[in-house]
């Protein structure tokens, strides 16, 4: 059962040419990996990785406190605290910020238009998923070219594939090579440097920042 919580945060959301809208924002559930947040009377139920609509992103939750990433930063929401927080939104935004859970990286994302999982792995030459995921995902893998495929488990086939587009919060990318992995491997979909390769990537501590370059 859900810990009801009263947290108040009040937020300024900026943009370079609007004025300042102050948004009231109550955390009113917490669970393992989840949280329930209502912003303005809006609830929206956010897993680890997730971003609200107004752009408040769920870092970490327990039945104790909620860490969420605001401005890029992290902030830690414990149990019946009251924060107050200025928030700035971008008039467009270009970037997604990664923070890495038990030593790696994990992103919610979207692939021809289904809700996917992502480990983002910059040792990947391409996205690579298993064949239930492709299958869900509607993906006619047998029609495609048929590779070798060199896991740490072994060998493997993989046939390529062309995804229509690859989503991560506001960056989307078009026409992105895949390869679908002809067993229950990976058990979570590899984001590869088929999409990563046409970002900017940058380290700033434990923080990963995604930047869209075109």
């Amino acid at each position: 059962m859900a810990k009801v919580i009263l947290m108040w945060l009040i937020i300024l959301l900026i943009s370079s040419r609007a004025e300042a809208v102050v948004v009231n924002i109550m955390v009113v559930g917490l669970f393992k990996d989840k949280a329930v947040v209502e912003v303005d009377g809006q609830q929206h139920f956010l897993n680890v990785g997730e971003t609200s609509p107004e752009g408040l992103k769920l870092i970490a939750a327990n039945s104790n406190s909620a860490t969420f990433e605001i401005n890029g930063e992290k902030q830690i929401f414990p149990l019946g605290d009251r924060i107050n927080s200025n928030y700035i939104e971008a008039e467009k935004k270009t970037a997604v910020t990664l923070w890495p859970t038990n030593g790696m990286y994990t992103a919610t994302g979207n692939i021809n238009g289904y809700t996917i999982s992502f480990l983002v792995d910059t040792g990947a030459s391409t996205i690579a998923m298993n064949a239930a995921t492709a299958s869900r995902l509607g993906i006619d893998y047998l029609r495609g070219q048929q590779v070798g495929i060199r896991t740490a488990s072994g060998s493997s086939v993989g046939y390529k594939v062309k995804l229509d587009y690859v989503q991560l919060e506001q960056i989307k990318l078009h026409n992105v090579d895949a390869v679908v992995l002809d067993g229950e491997e990976p058990s979570v979909t590899l984001l590869g440097m088929s999409f990563l390769g046409q970002l900017d990537i940058q380290h700033n501590g434990e923080r990963l920042d995604l930047r869209q370059k075109y």
